[in-house]
């Protein structure tokens, strides 16, 4: 992004064809297997046994498949043992990586040969690599993996933005809310639409506000300044797990996660020299480098953990195929969720007139790869989850843009070509089932896109829903491009910008797969409880 009364309603009552009876008995056991953790930095003991202080995550859970991540204080050796109850009765042990200094002690293992739409009970014990008697004590975590008969259904949660505008983690109000608020909610899965981190926000350590009142920060050393190197990297991701509410989400609800720019640097694209005072690194490709390191060794995503991949410090050109971020997280039959990256592909922010544009925001080879993906996909629904919006005009400075809008309602020009391409062979190849959803501009609306209202008809119509900050600064709504003939149904937008989240509430969505009829049903919501926005959508049709 360029810029650096509700009504309240009950959580969603689980369907009886839900398929774990676990569901709703999971919070206690997830926030006990931390130990009661709070605010501050986990403590890390240079003598005795390893322990891992900063909590489990799982990533990119399949109906046989996931990612187990922990990070231990010294060398050890990561086993993970997986069974289908909390005692742990009965066990399969699943091996995993030697961790150490090389990867800022972080390591992930894959699951395998899980049985599809059951709740999964793991713990993780770390042991000396030297005498593997010698273990830390384990931390337990859970989810459930994704179900192999339709009728059980899906309901997944989305946001982004996470530590921005100088808003950290402030212990007065609790930390990150919005997390436990998640939580709460127990669903399948969380997609963090990008902005996971911000790498190029400072964090002080208190903040006056305009009504007088005072914001106070959790600070570190790496989160007073900007980051450029390996270790400032990792340690913005380290930030964001000081929360006790986010080490116990991860401790029950999966992730998949998707990266926008502030992983690297606000408004960051490939080739790009900085004339920024704040950086002794000018190259971004050198910074986005390191920072697809760290994310890599903090983020359990399966391109980047795949067996042969160069996963860490690969590349992110677009002739890079080691360590991409794009994939498809297939859900069951109900769901595949297309993970985008309109970042490390996309060619130089310009005021996007060029009447020719093969790079665009995806890359031609990203955008074949989606075609592709999405021509053979059987699933009912296909979500685009995408790290920006599509009609929403996003500026980089006074002539530039950041996202695929420009601002000139007439027919596709620059990044926009490749959109119109893409929503062209959608309708031709008659897809159904597409929903657009992202985060990037720190509020929550929904558009409807339709070819009526369009100067480029050649499509189905669709919806797009944005949803966050999940911790960040509000900021107001983003004008409206009538390329692609939005029509902005609902918003709730702060009116002045970086409202602080004592100022203004935190957002996230809701999407909810009827097993039965298949109806996909979104929800907006407000951190506090409140449903903002319904909508209703009815499977197998081009165009909603």
């Amino acid at each position: 992004m360029s810029h650096p009364s509700p009504t309240p309603s009950p959580a969603p009552s689980p369907s009886p064809a839900r398929r774990s009876l676990l569901r709703g008995s999971l919070a206690a056991s997830a926030a006990l297997a931390l130990g009661g953790a709070g605010l501050a930095a986990p403590a890390f003991a240079l003598s005795g046994r390893p322990r891992a202080g900063w909590g489990v995550q799982t990533g990119d859970v399949t109906a046989s498949s996931g990612l187990v991540w922990v990070r231990s204080d010294r060398p050890a050796r990561m086993l993970v043992e997986t069974s289908a109850s909390e005692s742990f009765r009965r066990v399969r042990r699943h091996h995993g990586p030697l961790v150490g200094a090389g990867t800022d002690f972080t390591g992930t293992t894959a699951l395998r040969g899980l049985p599809a739409g059951e709740q999964i009970h793991y713990r993780v014990t770390l042991a000396d690599p030297d005498d593997p008697r010698r273990t830390g004590e384990p931390v337990v975590g859970t989810f459930r993996t994704a179900p192999e008969r339709r009728r059980d259904g899906v309901r997944f949660l989305w946001s982004g933005d996470i530590a921005g505008q100088g808003w950290g983690i402030n212990p007065d109000i609790g930390g990150f809310r919005a997390y436990e608020e998640m939580r709460r909610l127990d669903p399948d899965f969380f997609l963090c639409s990008g902005d996971s981190v911000y790498a190029d926000g400072v964090i002080q350590p208190s903040v006056t506000l305009p009504d007088g009142r005072i914001w106070r920060n959790v600070t570190t050393p790496e989160k007073s300044k900007v980051a450029e190197t390996l270790a400032e990297y990792r340690g913005n991701f380290r930030y964001n797990l000081l929360d006790h509410n986010v080490r116990a989400f991860n401790a029950q609800v999966p992730s998949v996660v998707q990266w926008d720019d502030h992983e690297v640097r606000n408004n960051w694209y490939p080739g790009q020299i900085l004339d920024d005072a704040r950086y002794t690194e000018k190259d971004v490709d050198v910074l986005a480098a390191r920072a697809l390191r760290a994310f890599g060794e903090y983020t359990p995503v399966s391109t980047l953990h795949a067996r042969g991949s160069a996963g860490r410090g690969a590349g992110t050109g677009a002739g890079s195929r080691a360590g991409r971020m794009h994939r498809v997280v297939r859900y069951g039959p109900l769901l595949d969720v297309f993970v985008l990256d309109m970042r490390s592909y996309r060619n130089a922010n310009s005021p996007g007139r060029q009447a020719d544009d093969t790079t665009g925001i995806l890359g031609a080879e990203q955008l074949a790869w989606l075609q592709r993906e999405l021509a053979a996909s059987t699933a009912v629904w296909k979500v685009l989850a995408a790290d920006m919006p599509l009609g929403l005009v996003v500026p980089d400075g006074s002539a530039n843009f950041e996202a695929i809008a420009q601002g000139d309602p007439g027919v596709p020009l620059g990044r926009e070509l490749q959109i119109a391409e893409l929503l062209r062979f959608v309708k031709h190849r008659r897809i159904t089932g597409t929903v657009w959803l992202t985060a990037d501009v720190h509020y929550t609306s929904a558009q409807h896109y339709a070819p009526e209202r369009a100067a480029f008809q050649d499509f189905a119509p669709f919806w797009e829903f944005v949803s966050g900050p999940l911790a960040a600064g509000g900021f107001p709504a983003n004008a409206l491009d009538a390329t692609f003939g939005p029509e902005r149904v609902f918003v709730r937008a702060p009116e002045r910008a970086n409202l602080s989240p004592m100022e203004s509430p935190q957002y996230f969505g809701e999407v909810d797969i009827d097993g039965h009829s298949g109806e996909l049903t979104v929800r907006l919501r407000a951190e506090g409880g409140s449903v903002l926005f319904s909508k209703v959508l009815r499977p197998g049709l081009v165009g909603q």
